[in-house]
């Protein structure tokens, strides 16, 4: 399954220039963990964090300019970092899988002359195995809409063109277009023109067939879930109907194990006993369909001879509930996105759940990566330093971050068993 190794954000919000895990050049840090789990205090940008992969979801499916207006964001000048006159920039370092050579891909979001934001630059090229000896293959490379289109296995970059190859993203237009007039020559190049350059090159190229790395990439990041879950949308009667995955808010909980029983009937009932298990105080979970065509979901309290509802479960049981049924999905998202799962649920139940959030990103070959974050130590007890960043707030106002396993005080006191997120109360993990 398919693995971000390293992102890169400038000029969002006050992420002006933050950088996590592995990018192709310039950084000598380690890949992202399988899970990882983002910390800090309130107001330092772990909302903004998250909110970096709904906002590339959204100008995937929606386009940039429609991207920087939903979900409250206010529009690109209200996201672009204050006092910025330089573009939002994204980065991203993935592989496909853990055998593929890895690839990536660059957004650059400018606003045009009329000031609509815009895709001013879109990069995909995929770097060999031996980054310092081989050379990179292009995929996909266009400014302002325009550029180049690489079918199959891409075009290899040649030595004089060094520049695009160390990513310098800011040279000017007409050396651009002179980078591309010069490859769209060559063999298997298709020069491109997208009619609207606030849509991603990746979103339309992406459709054909003939641009596999393109179209992957493009699923991949379709394939993403972030959770939004709340409750009391858990809490609503939906129509009866099977529906494969659960969504962001989680209102089609009933749906998804309906469709769980209908499809997965040999081993639904011992996904949901083994769910159970896990949920304190929980002897068996079912549904039943109303007569006028509505689906409940039922919940047998030990020592109870009657279910339970979910309109009268709490929300504790519900969000729990609800994640561990997003981790027994049969097909599972590649990169699932959990804010603060702390939220409601009993402090006791922390760290089993961080640990079953690992077993499903590592327990099985290709697992889930799952990207979280939280404020609440009693999480963080179960994690291992390379899987904890530590968000800060620098002396301009803009984000730092940094990987707690970096910190060798920090290292060697977990290796001697003191807990990460008691060292975290304590404060060992503020900058020194």
């Amino acid at each position: 399954m398919a693995k971000i190794e390293g992102i890169r954000i400038q000029n969002f919000r006050g992420l002006k220039n933050v950088t996590l895990g592995k990018l192709a050049y310039g950084s000598d840090s380690e890949p992202l963990t399988d899970m990882t789990v983002v910390i800090g205090k309130n107001g330092v940008g772990k909302s903004t964090l998250f909110d970096v992969f709904g906002f590339l979801a959204d100008a995937l499916k929606f386009g940039v300019e429609e991207a920087c207006d939903l979900h409250g964001r206010g529009g690109f000048q209200k996201i672009r970092s204050q006092g910025a006159v330089e573009p939002i920039m994204f980065e991203i370092y993935y592989r496909e899988n853990e055998n593929a050579y890895p690839i990536t891909y660059i957004i650059v979001i400018n606003l045009d002359d009329s000031g609509r934001p815009v895709v001013e630059t879109e990069y995909l090229f995929q770097h060999p195995k031996q980054q310092i000896y081989g050379r990179d293959n292009a995929f996909l490379i266009l400014s302002n809409g325009q550029g180049t289109v690489w079918k199959g296995e891409g075009k290899e970059i040649a030595e004089d063109e060094e520049g695009f190859r160390v990513l310098n993203f800011l040279l000017e237009d007409s050396s651009l277009q002179q980078m591309f007039k010069k490859m769209a020559m060559e063999p298997g190049a298709e020069v491109v023109e997208l009619s609207d350059n606030r849509k991603l090159g990746i979103a339309t190229l992406g459709a054909l067939k003939q641009h596999p790395k393109i179209s992957a990439f493009r699923e991949f990041i379709e394939g993403w879930y972030l959770s939004y879950f709340t409750p009391d949308a858990a809490r609503s009667f939906p129509l009866t109907g099977a529906l494969q995955h659960l969504n962001s808010k989680g209102d089609n909980l009933a749906n998804v194990v309906q469709y769980m029983e209908r499809e997965y009937r040999d081993k639904f009932q011992s996904i949901l006993d083994r769910i159970a298990e896990k949920i304190p105080g929980i002897d068996k979970i079912d549904t039943e369909k109303t007569s006028d065509g509505r689906l409940l979901l039922r919940f047998n309290d030990k020592g109870f001879q009657d279910p339970f509802y979910a309109q009268q479960m709490s929300d504790g049981t519900l969000k729990v509930f609800a994640y561990l049924l997003l981790l027994e999905d049969p097909t599972p998202p590649p990169f699932i996105c959990i804010e603060e799962p702390e939220n409601g649920l009993y402090h006791k139940l922390l760290e089993a759940l961080a640990a079953e959030f690992r077993i499903h990103a590592t327990g099985r070959k290709g697992g889930t990566q799952l990207f979280i974050t939280t404020h609440q130590p009693y999480f963080v007890d179960a994690l291992e330093p390379n899987e904890v960043w530590i968000l800060d707030k620098g002396a301009d106002g803009f984000s730092t971050i940094r990987r707690a396993s970096d910190d060798e005080l920090v290292k060697n006191m977990v290796a001697e068993g003191l807990p990460l997120g008691g060292l975290w109360y304590s404060d060992y993990l503020d900058a020194r």
